[in-house]
């Protein structure tokens, strides 16, 4: 099942299940919801610049808004499968007041770490309950029993009631602290303008501020200056079309809103210590030897099963 877009997911339903037999590299998605997903047979990676966060089978996982480079990677013969909820700030404000107000649940959010500050995402092996839970969801799926939005709005508020009953930890806070709208309002405004050729100023105005306070607040929410974060989330893109097409250099340039393809080669050897022609062809090696170790050891496997 295809993810869903920016510019359709609000019409997508809350509740969805993936299923993906083949591996397809890293993808770029740009979520404009918050999403609670399980992996329910494979694993899925998260990837940060050349840092990989592994999110295995069995594990509950949180990713707020903006872009998203993940991978997800079917277990040998099997396809990789997923549940993931979306939802917008008003219905979790609609599930958390019904929670504390009609079942006098408290709710508070005590827990702080560099992880939960910094990572969009975050994640824990899933409890006997909620792996219970995402067992019944599965189900209720097959069976078509998700034909309206209250059965969505009903199971999403006992997915939110298991993380809330969970001990403190980086995804019940996550969740929590989703509940500051003008937060959310400042950082999707900023996600929408990553491949746009606009101003700081103009930027400032799009989030009704000025020069001086929209430049504090921006290091408040991406710890350094617009300028600097721009160019980061660019590269990283940019190094995503290098390694997954076949476009030019001066394509991806182009396309990641470089002035000119010399000032693209320089940035990004400046913070990738190498030419993108040199990035692309190191991993094409990389996968090239990848397949050929995979190609040795399934031999060797074969050998070994069926010996003479």
């Amino acid at each position: 099942m295809v993810r869903p877009s920016d510019s359709t997911q609000a019409q997508q339903p809350m509740i969805m299940k993936y299923v993906l037999s083949d591996r397809n590299g890293i993808q770029a998605h740009n979520y404009t919801r918050h999403s609670i997903g399980y992996v329910i047979r494979g694993k899925k990676n998260i990837y940060y610049g050349d840092t990989c966060y592994e999110i295995p089978q069995g594990t509950l996982f949180y990713m707020g808004t903006g872009n998203h480079y993940t991978e997800d990677i079917p277990d040998n013969d099997k396809p990789f499968e997923q549940i993931v909820f979306y939802y917008t700030q008003d219905q979790l404000s609609r599930i958390l007041n019904n929670l504390s107000g009609v079942y006098h649940l408290h709710i508070v959010n005590n827990h702080k770490c560099p992880e939960c500050t910094h990572l969009p995402h975050a994640s824990y092996p899933a409890s006997f309950s909620e792996k219970n839970f995402f067992s019944s969801v599965n189900q209720y799926m097959k069976e078509g029993m998700f034909g309206d939005s209250t059965a969505e709005m009903l199971k999403t508020t006992e997915l939110i009631y298991l993380i809330l009953s969970q001990d403190d930890c980086c995804l019940k806070s996550k969740v929590l602290s989703n509940m500051d709208l003008m937060k959310e309002n400042f950082e999707q405004t900023i996600q929408n303008y990553i491949f746009s050729d606009i101003s700081v100023d103009e930027l400032a105005s799009k989030c009704n501020r000025s020069l001086t306070s929209f430049k504090k607040e921006f290091r408040k929410h991406f710890y350094e200056p617009p300028h600097k974060w721009f160019i980061r989330q660019r590269l990283m893109h940019s190094r995503l079309l290098l390694i997954s097409t076949n476009k030019s250099i001066s394509e991806i340039g182009n396309e990641c809103t470089f002035p000119n393809t010399s000032h693209f080669i320089k940035l990004f050897k400046k913070e990738y210590g190498m030419t993108p022609s040199h990035y692309r062809h190191r991993h094409m090696e990389s996968s090239s030897n990848e397949t050929v170790n995979n190609a040795t050891e399934n031999t060797r496997t074969v050998h070994i099963a069926n010996p003479m």
